[in-house]
């Protein structure tokens, strides 16, 4: 195994060490699973069947449960997944039973900027080509079941446009009547393609389609993804996938995937991708990788489903939320946690001196582009500035009833005075704060982070939520500006507003949860203002409707569910070995 992280990329240290991994029947029995509960992919992945672990250790206590979330990161990412591992790892080395549960990776940022999410450094999940691409086809399970729904809907259309009602009658079909101008869906795909955002489909004859506008967005952005990570069964996910609100007819009434009667079909794509994935830490602990990223664009959270395996199997659970504080922890504190009833023992905050840098008036980070050689000279005057960020963010938990552990991921070009200055800040608010090098050293360089997590789950907590379900959805969503953004205030496009005003008039949509799709750049619904923005209100542009994952999903800002793929993308650095077929140049 390589053990300079400094001197090796992050696939090859994650190449070196699978040479020497455990199978995946070691990883399952470590773990407390028996034989027939485990699903192999070969030999080091597999799948778990949740129902017959929560069936068989249903009278078990739950362990310990932790949601690691961040500051304001930059665009280079803050090392939250690679901090999870790290917790994993060293809570492992302090002889504790531990499971990791993490988000698997869209296609789009490993092809593009961001790179994957197992990890970085000596604090990895592997093995890595599969977990980056594709792993055991839960996202190409999102997709179809997705495209399905619109295939149906396309179908649908055509069809209705080009027959009578006594011809629909024949095939027990009721007239739809799908407005083409009010379709809420559009298609999906798992890469980052800005040329999809807005198209024209059904181009030809008309044996050819039904010719309207029509969209894509980034398949881990879809409904049925939320759907995935806060399903507790299968049962619960069928009923969720027909509730899926397509489009609209020309009354304004909502067209389900229940209308199309392809809910059912939608579902059977979906039956395998409700178990969690099983791998493993580099150090050989059980990770359960299970839903997806983009806390910005979509719930971001590992699911219900991975968590509840992880607290039945292990005595620490250490999940992961997407971004900061401000969209990651708040969908889990008012989300997920609303919807599985599970409480959290504790949170953490990760930061790095980096990113409080950026915060504090460091030079600009573009994401694809050299880092600035300013952020490795020592500043102690921006890393105590970019302080106020880490602050909001502690306040932002600590108002779920939570004190949080603040994790210091600790970089070799850190200087002794910069990490003083976040710890005595930390430390003044009241917060427990740990240094740690799990990237240089794994599991022994975050011991001093293990035991601070360790200490903080003996510590009893008020959790309580931000808003109650019969809040109203205004009042909700400028809770969420003013306590969680920091926000003055909230404005309303004139459609955003008519949209809430009836959604608030509507008593089952009244009771949905709240969803926000926000910049994870800023506090701010403006990318370009770093720490912690004063004097600004947060637009709302529009709220979307997922019925089926139960939730609104109030849109601010200039936000796209498509991102867009940059000019030195990372597939320009990907290949294979064609004696081997290992692949290369994934991070």
């Amino acid at each position: 195994m390589l053990t300079d992280p400094t001197k090796h990329a992050d696939w090859e240290i994650a190449e070196a060490a699978e040479k020497e991994m455990k199978t995946i029947y070691q990883i399952a029995e470590e773990a407390g699973l028996q034989k027939e509960e485990l699903f192999p992919y070969g030999h080091y992945i597999g799948k778990v069947d949740y129902a017959k672990v929560l069936d068989r250790l249903k009278d078990r206590p739950d362990g310990k449960y932790i949601d690691v979330t961040a500051i304001t990161p930059t665009p280079l990412g803050e090392g939250k997944s690679t901090s999870s591992i790290g917790l994993v790892q060293g809570l492992g080395r302090r002889g504790k039973r531990v499971v990791g549960a993490i988000r698997q990776p869209s296609g789009g940022p490993t092809m593009n900027i961001k790179g994957s999410a197992a990890g970085g450094g000596l604090s990895q999940c592997i093995p890595l080509a599969p977990f980056s691409l594709g792993l055991t086809g839960d996202i190409n399970a999102i997709m179809n079941a997705h495209n399905l729904a619109m295939v149906a809907l396309t179908a649908r259309m055509q069809h209705e446009n080009n027959y009578s009602n006594e011809i629909l009658a024949k095939k027990n079909l009721k007239r739809l009547d799908i407005n083409p101008k009010n379709v809420e869906m559009g298609w999906v795909i798992d890469f980052c393609a800005q040329s999809l955002r807005n198209i024209i489909i059904g181009l030809g004859g008309k044996i050819d389609g039904f010719t309207m506008q029509s969209k894509f967005a980034i398949a881990v952005s879809s409904e049925i993804m939320a759907i995935l990570a806060v399903s507790t069964s299968l049962k619960d996910m069928r009923k969720r996938m027909g509730k899926i609100v397509v489009a609209y007819n020309k009354k304004g009434d909502p067209v389900t995937t229940a209308d199309l009667e392809v809910d059912g079909a939608m579902t059977a794509w979906m039956v395998e991708a409700l178990n969690p994935n099983l791998m493993q830490s580099l150090e050989g602990q059980p990770v359960l990788v299970h839903a997806g990223p983009f806390a910005n664009i979509a719930i971001g959270q590992s699911s219900i489903i991975a968590d509840r395996v992880g607290l039945k199997l292990a005595d620490y659970n250490v999940t992961e939320s997407g971004f900061g504080a401000d969209i990651g922890f708040e969908k889990f504190w008012n989300l997920k946690c609303r919807f599985s009833g599970l409480r959290p023992n504790c949170a953490v905050v990760v930061a790095t001196i980096r990113a409080l840098k950026c915060h504090g008036g460091g030079p600009p980070l573009p994401p694809g582009k050299p880092m600035d050689p300013a952020y490795l000279a020592e500043s102690v005057e921006w890393v105590e500035k970019g302080c106020e960020n880490l602050a909001h963010h502690i306040q932002t938990i600590k108002k779920a009833g939570i004190n949080p552990v603040v994790c210091i991921n600790s970089f070799y070009t850190d200087t002794k005075d910069e990490i003083g200055t976040v710890r005595r800040l930390v430390e003044d608010s009241g917060a427990r704060v740990a240094v740690s090098e799990h990237w240089l050293k794994g599991g022994n360089g975050a011991l001093e982070f293990a035991d601070a997590v360790i200490d903080a789950c003996q510590e009893e907590n008020d959790f309580r939520f931000l808003y109650e379900l019969d809040t109203p959805l205004t009042k909700r969503i400028e809770l969420i500006a003013k306590e969680v953004y920091g926000a003055d205030g909230v404005s309303y496009t004139p459609e955003a507003k008519d949209k809430a005003r009836k959604i608030e008039q509507d008593p089952e949509l009244a009771r949905l949860g709240t969803c926000m799709v926000k910049t994870h750049l800023s506090l701010s619904h403006d990318p370009s203002r770093k720490g912690l923005p004063k004097g600004w209100v947060l637009p709302v542009r529009d709220i979307l409707i997922y019925r089926g994952a139960e939730f609104v999903v109030p849109v601010a800002g200039a936000i796209s569910l498509m991102p867009g793929t940059a000019l030195d993308p990372a597939y320009r650095r990907i290949d294979v070995d064609t004696e081997t077929g290992r692949v290369k140049g994934l991070f």
